[in-house]
């Protein structure tokens, strides 16, 4: 019977996290690459994630951090408006750390903290970031589907 809760809860979180992705509209979405590695990354509809919409595309460096996120610094920062816990957080998940103005790609799992924006979800998942080192990223908004 606990399995069957665990995956029920598990089951709602991510229609939650679905659901905030789709705001009403057609979910944005960007292609990165680096290191001969290409992975796309769905949206949410906040004002952090419109904010990174209007810069694209744009040309940066990745590297790791620590042992569960690869990190780019942007050329700005981004707004913080709607800023304020989540759950549900899995590897795979794309935030903005505003204390330090970088996106965070997160491939092993890791906590809400304050500071951290979630602003999207790889769609196939972390395995792309799973190359450790320091690489030229590209990243761009790809059109509407």
């Amino acid at each position: 019977m606990a399995a069957l809760v665990s995956a029920t809860s598990s089951a709602s979180a991510q229609t939650k996290f679905d659901d905030e992705r789709q705001g009403g509209r057609a979910p944005m979405r960007i292609r990165c690459r680096f290191e001969e590695k290409a992975f796309t990354v769905g949206l949410l509809d906040n004002p952090s994630a419109r904010d990174l919409a209007t810069m694209l595309p744009l040309d940066l460096v990745v590297q790791d951090f620590s042992t569960n996120e690869k990190i780019a610094y942007l050329p700005r920062k981004l707004t913080e408006e709607g800023s304020g816990p989540f759950s549900n957080e899995a590897a795979g998940d794309l935030c903005y750390y505003a204390p330090w103005g970088n996106l965070a790609f997160f491939y092993g799992g890791y906590k809400y903290s304050s500071g951290l924006i979630r602003i999207g979800r790889l769609d196939d998942g972390p395995q792309p970031l799973l190359t450790r080192g320091k690489f030229a990223l590209r990243i761009e908004l790809l059109p509407p589907a």
